[in-house]
């Protein structure tokens, strides 16, 4: 597609808006077919705009943009309808994974793959899930999206033997190399079985939410050069107050 080419009907999602000079925004969204995608607004906040209520996260959109620039501009916005949008404590989890669409994405980098993960998961944060059932969403989607950006793990393979896992030793996990056997290296802590379960795609057992909650963070952290997600610190907080 070239520069200055105009786009029209694309599915996407708005992950964040920032106000731009006196009535306009800037949306950052994330599209199924041209990845994230930075647009301007204009007028969008203003009292009479179509615009206005539609500037918001979880509503599925189609988009039409045209522009030269890395900063493109909005034409128009239409709601297509067909998801529920998370509620309460879904809902801060939705932000967590804008949040980190945002900050791992790069502009332009279309992938379809990871945009119908993304619509299945609010799907299923929107429905009627536990606590636990949380954990399994948001650690599903964030394996997914690492492997997806270039940063996938092996986790069925020791990295220094090339042996397969061994579901009864423990390992630690380092973010550049992989599992190593657990001998005073420098990684994050997780047992043989819930490598294996990574590896599977599993999120059932306890021990393994809870060591594939660490590695995710660790892996997550180390892609992000050790920067702070907020939702993340959000979302802990609120997990204090409702345990």
């Amino acid at each position: 597609m070239s520069t200055d080419a105009r786009v029209n009907n694309e599915s996407g999602f708005i992950l964040h808006t920032y106000p731009f000079k006196e009535t306009s925004v800037v949306a950052e969204v994330f599209t199924r077919s041209h990845g994230r995608v930075a647009l301007i607004a204009r007028g969008a906040r203003r009292p009479a705009s179509s615009l206005r209520g539609l500037m918001q996260p979880f509503s599925p959109l189609l988009l039409s943009w045209f522009g030269k620039s890395d900063l493109k501009t909005l034409h128009a916005a239409e709601w297509q309808g067909g998801l529920v949008a998370p509620q309460g404590r879904a809902l801060m989890c939705g932000f967590y994974l804008n949040e980190l669409l945002l900050r791992l994405l790069a502009r332009g980098d279309a992938h379809e793959l990871l945009y119908d993960r993304y619509v299945d998961t609010l799907d299923l944060l929107a429905g009627e899930v536990c606590a636990t059932d949380y954990e399994r969403i948001l650690r599903r989607f964030e394996k997914n999206l690492l492997s997806e950006i270039g940063y996938g793990a092996t986790f069925d393979v020791d990295a220094e033997s090339r042996a397969p896992i061994d579901p009864q030793a423990r390992y630690v996990f380092h973010p550049e190399r992989g599992a190593l056997h657990a001998s005073g290296q420098p990684g994050c802590p997780v047992s043989g079985q819930t490598l294996l379960d990574l590896a599977a795609d599993r999120f059932e057992g306890s021990v393994t939410l809870a060591e594939a909650k660490s590695l995710m963070r660790a892996l997550i952290n180390h892609t992000l050069g050790g920067k702070p997600l907020y939702t993340r610190q959000l979302l802990r907080e609120l997990t204090e107050l409702n345990p």
